[in-house]
């Protein structure tokens, strides 16, 4: 309850007053448009708070925390729980569409270790396409109907294009366009942003409070967070996928969620992976 109390009361605020008090994050880089000086930033103060952990293992978010949780997490990987869907997933993207075509026609690479490039700023579009996005655009456009974003088949797909790239460093790109850097914005007011009748914000538990616990949750570091999607959760007893965890994570501190691929979903996913650039893809991941 004392815990719960400290973290009620933090502020999103606090949360970009540590990571200037980092020592890298400029006192107006909250003020300016700056992805490489936040990114700077955004690494140097996990790094810091967290002296003992390898950098690269941020992305596997509450296990990289202390030694027996990352003990855990070697186990578990030996029989891994989300194996089911990595089959099912891999069936599926090889499975033609009525047409003849597959999800291989709609991605470069043939689909095949992209994950890293996920999501992106499409400048035609003017919005971020985020790898969901993408993968139901590819069933649409072959005359098949969309998945739910939230559902297992789309979960399975995705942690087989994960599994195919994993190791390859996050690699997201803004491009001079200021639609996408205003999206990327976006992404980041919406992350320090406090909300629901918790007054949460993503930073209180992410920034502020990584490896401690809220009830019986091990709360992840930002950092690296979104390279370990979709993820299976013990709590779910299953698979999920990024916007199950962005809505999941609205309803938990009692807001309103977006619909799954809302703008302001697909731009926090936007913000968060590009301050992961550099860290390994590590999907399809587990949490306790």
């Amino acid at each position: 309850m004392k815990l719960r109390s400290a973290i009620y009361l933090a502020s999103a605020a606090l949360a970009l007053a540590a990571l200037t008090l980092a020592g890298s994050l400029p006192s107006d880089a909250a003020d300016k448009v700056d992805p490489v000086a936040d990114a700077k930033a955004f690494r140097k103060f996990f790094t810091d708070k967290f002296p003992k952990v390898k950098l690269e293992d941020f992305v596997n978010g509450p296990y990289s925390m202390n030694e027996d949780l990352y003990r855990q997490w070697q186990e578990k990987e030996q029989f891994p729980p989300y194996e089911f869907s990595l089959e099912m997933g891999k069936e599926m993207f090889s499975k033609p569409f009525k047409n003849g075509k597959t999800y291989a026609d709609c991605f470069p690479n043939g689909g095949i270790g992209v994950r890293q490039n996920y999501p992106y700023f499409d400048e035609k579009e003017g919005k971020v396409i985020t790898l969901e996005l993408a993968l139901n655009r590819c069933r649409e456009a072959n005359g098949e109907a969309p998945y739910s974003y939230v559902r297992d088949e789309m979960a399975a797909l995705t942690a087989y294009m994960a599994f195919t790239s994993r190791g390859k460093p996050m690699d997201i790109k803004i491009p001079d366009d200021p639609r996408a850097l205003a999206a990327y914005e976006n992404g980041k007011e919406y992350f320090y942003t406090r909300r629901g009748q918790l007054n949460f914000s993503c930073a209180t538990c992410h920034v502020q409070s990584p490896g401690e616990r809220i009830r019986a949750e091990i709360l992840a570091p930002a950092l690296g967070i979104l390279n370990a999607m979709p993820i299976y959760r013990s709590e779910w007893s299953g698979m999920g996928t990024t916007s199950r965890r962005f809505t999941t994570c609205n309803s938990q501190i009692r807001g309103v969620p977006f619909s799954p691929q809302d703008d302001e979903y697909r731009n926090v996913e936007y913000y968060l992976s590009y301050v992961s650039n550099g860290l390994p893809i590590s999907g399809p991941g587990a949490r306790p």
